[in-house]
């Protein structure tokens, strides 16, 4: 259960949601002090359960987004499943699913059902395109949220190929931090009003706000402006001294310098001041003086670098590979990687923490599949009887 102190201590949250978006916003949850309880198939749970990497026959995936939570399974194809999880739905505060739109009302048990049963529930549904508008049943990921939402072909060189994300933008950003805003928002006005509110995240919409700055400027200067532009603007490597560089040993380094005080500041202690002059002109000015950057970083290795530009004012830092991040001193400062035992297996795991803390987090390992199903549904008030059916 929550610890006291937590700032979300009481919330409960019935998560149905599977692989990353919906977990990650719950951990989220969770690690805050909610009790949040996931609804997995009986027969196989979460996918990332059995996705590979594995660790003693377990999905490290899973173990990565579903400490603090509790697993009951429920066949929600199934009219005892369908009617347990109506049963359930009184007990929490807020409901989190990631079907595709109609699928839970298919099922029986969608929002307007679901509100029947509890005027004062938070019903998050993420989903790829919103439960409105002509694709809203179209399938996809990650990759295909943010190309769709204009933010892959945004990034990458003028001239060359978008450039690949590597990580799952749409999920985390454009998914859980949004279901995140809009539960705790909702959670807000239910303090005011005592009703519950339905909350429709579409991970391409979340995407498309990673180019607001870009948009709204483009929108706002209307037909005097001029498209965005791939590798060819401010802050997408048209400026010298906004980009990345190889080095010698054929690492990189992250310039941020893009106020010319900090710019001139680097071009001062690389020996270059007057870089500074011609590296906001654009054009041909610009391109060479990233030209010269390019040539004076590849002549040093990465360590060089780092300890030339260690200090605060040249917004230059490497770029993190492999293990390099775990091993940061200022990310350990923060005490976002904490190593707890669990016991429950036998082995020793580092957590990595949601940013997000207030106060100390608990550590619980991950459930295994069903393992709180008894105390869950005990809780609601069903019967030995009754419990042993559905477990059958």
């Amino acid at each position: 259960m929550s610890e006291p102190s937590s700032p979300l201590a009481g919330l409960r949250v019935l998560d149905l949601s599977r692989l990353l978006p919906g977990p990650y916003a719950t951990l989220v949850l969770a690690d805050l002090g909610a009790t949040v309880d996931t609804v997995e198939d009986p027969d196989v749970g979460d996918a990332t359960r059995h996705m590979p990497p594995h660790r003693e026959g377990e999905g490290a995936l899973y173990y990565g987004l579903h400490r603090n939570k509790r697993s009951l399974t429920l066949n929600l194809k199934t009219p005892e499943g369908r009617d347990a999880l109506l049963r359930l739905v009184s007990h929490y505060d807020v409901l989190v699913e990631s079907f595709r739109p109609g699928v839970m009302d298919k099922l029986g048990v969608g929002e307007a059902v679901l509100r029947q049963k509890n005027p004062r529930l938070i019903y998050c549904a993420i989903s790829g395109y919103g439960q409105t508008g002509p694709d809203r049943l179209k399938a996809g990921h990650d990759l295909n949220y943010v190309a769709r939402a204009g933010l892959l072909g945004y990034g990458g060189e003028a001239g060359g190929a978008p450039a690949f994300p590597g990580v799952q933008m749409a999920d985390i950003g454009g998914g859980s931090l949004f279901a995140l805003v809009g539960i705790l928002a909702a959670l807000h006005e239910r303090e005011r009003t005592g009703v519950g509110r339905f909350v429709d995240v579409s991970m391409t919409d979340g995407a498309l706000a990673f180019l607001h700055l870009h948009l709204a400027s483009r929108l706002f200067m209307g037909k005097e402006g001029t498209p965005l532009q791939r590798g060819s603007e401010a802050l997408n490597g048209g400026y010298p001294s906004y980009g990345l560089y190889r080095t010698a040993d054929d690492r990189w380094l992250a310039v941020g310098a893009l106020e010319p005080k900090f710019f001139g500041a680097l071009c001062a202690k690389l020996g270059r001041p007057e870089l500074l002059d011609d590296a906001y002109t654009g054009g041909e000015a610009s391109s060479r003086v990233k030209a010269e950057l390019t040539r004076v970083f590849a002549s040093e290795p990465l360590s060089h670098w780092r300890e030339q530009l260690s200090g605060a004012e040249f917004c230059v830092e490497p770029v993190a590979e492999g293990d390099d991040v775990l091993a940061d001193p200022q990310l350990r400062a923060r005490g976002l990687f904490v190593e707890a035992e669990d016991a429950q297996r036998g082995i020793r795991v580092t957590h990595l923490l949601t940013p997000l803390r207030m106060g100390d987090v608990a550590l619980r390992p991950p459930p295994t599949l069903g393992q709180h199903s008894r105390v869950i549904l005990e809780n609601a008030g069903f019967t030995a009887e009754e419990i042993s059916r559905l477990i059958a």
